[in-house]
């Protein structure tokens, strides 16, 4: 059998165990739920280690396995735990080390610098899991950081406002990003419940710091100004007031897309100004659907391109019926096949109990077009018109599930 036969034997049998001892404990283990590119690249390493020996024991003496053995180290660093990078690299160090030994040949030179090349590279991963670990820590903060300043200038409206019901959203992307520009807001005035939704270009701090100022605007100005119109007009304002303070290249290329919605008191309609955002929809009692789309294309707010006077646009919204505005975060979500998410088309046919379970059913259905991850925020906000003796609660159709048209009273 000889020494090639005993080397083989010793290598097989060390394989399993050297698998486990770079995987860990179950706590380190691969997420059975996880994606399969994540799964690979948390099992690569031990692959790496486990390939090493079994070449190392197949190969003729003068092939080397040795650039194995220093990759699986270095591809954990970015992506392990300290602790799992630190048994990657002794698992890496073992196997050289236990190569040479059972091939009589540790002290000759060659083996030697083979053995101290993957002490380098282990001890070199454990200096890039740092800075990578702090790195990690340091996004985490600012992104903490960002988020609160956004839940703080967009605080969560009250469930009735004016006699309407309400309800908003906001929904971080999952994506490594900061936390974007999205904004909402809902005003009880003399001339009834005003609303904007709005989308600021850019994301981080100074996307928060644009939604502070538009925000304030708008409750200032919905306030005080007697018509929808005069409310975008203030906001532009508002902006062009900013660009000044600010200056610089973000100052002038910065704008804002926005819808303003009014619904006076006592009357069953609601107005609306579009400036370039994407077209709020109003759901019927009956689940018939309306697009809002404006009769005038307007630019977003902020543009700097020229003055034209806004044109408010006006629909019935009897009792019973839900406004649902939104930013392009849901009407640009999309699937693992690249098609955008058609809120209209999800939602035609269907009825709810009221703007919260109308806001639960719609984030839950964006996640399983998506697959679960999104790439930009998403704002919601759902406004309704309660209906005289309607039930506190009508029998919801899941908009999960293209085929089912029924809808149910």
């Amino acid at each position: 059998m000889g020494l090639a036969e005993e080397r083989r034997g010793r290598v097989a049998g060390s394989a399993g165990g050297l698998s486990r001892a770079v995987l860990g404990s179950p706590d380190g283990a691969v997420t059975p739920g996880g994606r399969g590119t994540r799964r690979f690249v948390r099992l690569l390493p031990a692959l790496l280690i486990v390939g090493g020996l079994l070449f190392d024991s197949l190969a003729p003496p003068n092939f080397t396995a040795v650039p194995l053995f220093v990759a699986a180290p270095l591809i954990a660093a970015p992506f392990f735990s300290r602790s799992r990078t630190v048994r990657t690299g002794i698992a890496s160090l073992l196997s050289v080390i236990a190569m040479r030994l059972s091939d009589g040949t540790s002290t000759q030179v060659v083996p030697v610098i083979e053995t101290i090349t993957v002490l380098t590279a282990a001890v070199l991963a454990l200096v890039i899991n740092g800075v990578v670990r702090r790195s990690n820590e340091q996004l985490a903060s600012a992104r903490v950081i960002a988020e609160t300043a956004m839940r703080a200038v967009l605080p969560t409206p009250a469930e009735r406002i004016g006699g309407l019901q309400v309800a908003a959203r906001y929904e971080a992307a999952q994506a490594d990003e900061f936390v974007g520009g999205d904004l909402f807001a809902v005003a009880d005035t003399p001339y009834g419940v005003r609303l904007v939704v709005g989308d600021v270009r850019g994301k981080g701090l100074g996307a928060v710091e644009t939604v502070a100022v538009i925000i304030g605007a708008f409750r200032e100005a919905a306030e005080q100004e007697r018509s929808l119109e005069g409310v975008a007009q203030r906001l532009e304002r508002a902006l062009a007031r900013e660009g000044t303070r600010r200056y610089g290249l973000d100052a002038m290329e910065g704008f804002i897309t926005a819808v303003l919605a009014e619904i006076p008191p006592g009357s069953a309609i609601v107005r609306l100004v579009n400036r370039g955002h994407p077209e709020p929809v109003l759901l019927h009692a009956d689940g018939a659907l309306e697009v809002l789309a404006p009769s005038v294309p307007a630019l977003p707010l902020g543009m700097d391109l020229g003055v034209w006077p806004d044109r408010s646009d006006e629909w019935a919204m009897p009792a019973g019926a839900t406004l649902l505005a939104f930013t392009d975060g849901l009407s640009e979500a999309r699937d693992a096949n690249g098609v955008f998410y058609d809120p209209a088309a999800r939602l035609r046919g269907r009825i709810f109990p009221g703007p919260e379970e109308l806001l639960s059913a719609l984030t839950d259905d964006v996640r399983l077009h998506t697959g679960g991850r999104t790439t930009d925020d998403m704002a919601l906000l759902a406004v309704g018109r309660p209906a005289e003796g309607q039930p506190e609660r009508r029998t919801t159709v899941k908009i999960v599930g293209r085929g089912d048209d029924t809808v149910r009273n």
